[in-house]
């Protein structure tokens, strides 16, 4: 797997990797694509959690090109023995020596409904995308890192997690109550921030 360019993954197939549903925009060589099934524990889980990743098995020989939304891409490394969390919308493309399960984040109880991530483990690459060209921050135990719940897209997975609540002169001149929710990550390890917020969208039930 390797960047392209800014807003597009390369990956060269052999044997069997994994995309998001309607990512790929071009390839060569002798490759199938199939609807990859969840179970009925996933689609269970997707059905209450809305956090599905929609995706699909790539078979064969070749090469690849995926993109979403020409948003920009980027490479994880999940070393064996750590796991890495992301939200599914940042979801591109991974090797298929990773698996995944959706859980809930630790500490983030009911606001807006809870936070669902998909937690990736096993050794292989990961690849993301994001509005904009991501932050990458370390944290350290002795440094908290404060990140807006609408703006995180993934963080090693041992890192503890809760809520974190502020008042913020800015969801106050957007007419908000006044208080913000920022998600507390502590420990050894590192967050990757979009550089821009996710506009909320309106609830749909």
């Amino acid at each position: 797997m390797s960047v392209e360019n800014a807003k597009c993954l390369k990956y060269a197939v052999n044997g069997e990797m994994y995309a998001r549903q309607g990512a790929m925009v071009a390839y060569r060589g002798s490759l199938k694509f199939e609807r990859k099934g969840q179970g009925v524990g996933g689609m269970l889980k997707r059905a209450v959690t809305g956090e599905g990743l929609p995706l699909m098995a790539v078979r064969g020989q070749g090469e690849a090109w995926f993109a979403h939304e020409a948003q920009n891409c980027f490479i994880v490394e999940v070393e064996a023995g750590d796991r890495f969390t992301v939200n599914g919308r940042n979801v591109l493309c991974f090797d298929a020596s990773l698996s995944y399960e959706i859980k809930t984040v630790k500490g983030s109880g009911i606001a807006g409904g809870g936070l669902f991530n998909s937690v990736f483990s096993g050794q292989g690459r990961l690849g993301l995308v994001c509005e904009g060209n991501p932050l990458v921050i370390p944290v350290s135990a002795q440094a908290p890192v404060y990140v807006d719940t609408d703006a995180v897209v993934g963080w090693t997975a041992h890192l503890e997690t809760s809520l974190h609540r502020s008042q913020s002169i800015g969801s106050m001149l957007r007419g908000g109550s006044g208080e913000a929710v920022q998600l507390m990550l502590q420990g050894e390890g590192f967050v990757v921030v979009r550089p821009s917020e996710v506009t909320p969208q309106k609830d749909q039930h």
